[in-house]
Parts: structure tokens; sequence; C-alpha cells
């Protein structure tokens, strides 16, 4: 015998209040986003910030921008760079800007990575103030990173 699947109503969930501005919903595109992530940063951690992405989008063109991560103590988000799989993501610290690769632990060793080193999943890069960005070394790291996700696939 063939029993029909029960049929449950749909959710509809809708943020009201406060926790509306945390929802993944935004008027704005991701990477319009990120350049308001950027613009609300001063200094040092701005400049790292668009020495960062002009890195990673010289290095793969094809990347996708996306804003996770988005709550209550971090509502702008967190700006990701996707190309079949999370590629890095790029958060602002207290004392830092940190570049950190999903895939990371998987990557050839590098001398740029100086945090997370224990873990057994990403590899990160802490930019601190007077740090300046390798681009070069940048692009090489994410078109690595590229690679190992396009051959999970």
């Amino acid at each position: 015998m063939h029993r029909e699947a029960k049929r449950y109503p749909t959710l509809v969930i809708d943020f009201v209040g406060t926790f509306r501005d945390y929802s993944r919903m935004s008027d704005k595109s991701e990477s319009e986003q990120i350049d308001a992530i950027i613009a609300q940063q001063s200094g040092w951690k701005r400049d790292v910030l668009i020495a960062l992405r002009a890195a990673i989008r010289a290095a793969d063109p094809a990347a996708i921008e996306v804003v996770k991560y988005k709550k209550p103590s971090k509502p702008e988000g967190v700006p990701f760079w996707t190309h079949d799989g999370d590629v890095c993501f790029v958060d602002v610290l207290k004392g830092a800007v940190r570049l950190t690769f999903a895939k990371g632990a998987r990557m050839e060793s590098s001398d740029l990575f100086n945090t997370r080193l224990d873990s057994k999943a990403v590899r990160a890069i802490d930019y601190t103030e007077g740090s300046l960005v390798d681009e070069v070394a940048v692009k090489v790291l994410v078109a690595e990173a590229v690679e190992l996700n396009v051959a999970a696939k």
C-alpha cells in the first residue's frame, strides 16, 4: 500500500521590530553590503579591507560576494567570497583584520598564515596596524583555495 505524505502548513517567518535588521534580507546587493562594511571602517582597517577585496577579485573574477553571519552583535555581517563553496572571508576584529580560508588546512603551507594554525579546517592571516597586504601572495592563496573547491565538485 502507498501512503500519502502528511501535508504540513507552510511556515512563514517574518522578522519584526529590531530583529528585522538582523535578517538576511536587505535592499542592497551583496556587493553593496560589502561596500557599506568597508565604508564603516577608517584608517588602516579600511585600507586592508580594500586591498584584500581587490586581491580576491583579481585572483578569481568569477567569485561571488556574499554577506553571512548577520547577528545582533554584528548586524552588518561578514563578507565572504564563494566559488563552488566558500573560498575565504574577511572579519574585522578589535585589533586586526582577519582573512580566513575555509579550507586552509588543506592548502599548501604559507608563511602568510599566522593564526588558526591548529584548526583542522581553516587557516587565517591577521593584519594588524602597520601590516602590508602582499596582494600577489593573497592572489596565489585565493587561486589555490578556488582550485580545492572546484576539484571537490
